[in-house]
């Protein structure tokens, strides 16, 4: 039978202290200290994240800054701290695609000024013209017509659109030509 030998005296009981305090650790989330240091370590990583997303500089900062003051605020919620990195990054891309929400709203609410117009009558055609796009877009599936509004108005790569939206490369080449080619038998159909 082997001999076990007992705690030092002067270490009691450590074990049980450091075992309770990581417990405490684990319970109170991750600590401010493991959150910074993991966002300067990845900060690059993260600002790569949201320039695939948004492709402007100033907004990725933005982005980024903003993912690590709400994760910071719900760093309770972060019970292992391994984890924090991965809520970084899903708050980075959730705060990313609520972004190009706000600018592509921003876009159809902005009234552009016509330009000159040789005669009422190319004015009134280009107009025909919109509104028939706008129509044919809405019969459109809801991926092919978000896939094409990422695509040709957001004027986002086929990575960025794919990124976004959560599917693949492949996914965004075929929303894309079926909702092109939709769009011509739309546009072509007379009304």
């Amino acid at each position: 039978m082997p001999v076990i030998a007992p705690w030092p005296a002067s270490r009691p009981s450590a074990a049980p202290a450091q075992r309770k305090d990581a417990e405490e650790a684990m319970a109170a989330g991750t600590t401010v200290d493991h959150l910074t240091e993991t966002y300067r370590a990845h900060y690059r990583s993260l600002l790569g994240l949201a320039a695939l997303l948004l492709d402007d500089t100033a907004s990725c900062e933005d982005v980024v800054q903003e993912a690590f003051i709400r994760v910071h605020s719900a760093r309770s919620r972060v019970k292992d701290p391994e984890k924090t990195l991965a809520y970084l990054r899903q708050t980075v891309v959730n705060l990313s695609r609520s972004t190009l929400r706000r600018r592509i709203l921003g876009l159809k609410l902005l009234s552009k000024p016509m330009p000159d117009m040789a005669s009422a009558e190319e004015g009134a055609y280009e107009r025909m013209e919109r509104d028939e796009l706008k129509q044919a877009l809405r019969g459109l599936q809801r991926r092919q017509r978000e896939v094409l509004v990422l695509r040709y108005f957001a004027d986002m790569t086929e990575e960025q659109v794919a990124g976004t939206l959560g599917i693949s490369r492949g996914s965004v080449k075929a929303y894309g030509s079926r909702g092109i080619a939709a769009l011509r038998v739309a546009m072509e159909t007379p009304a």
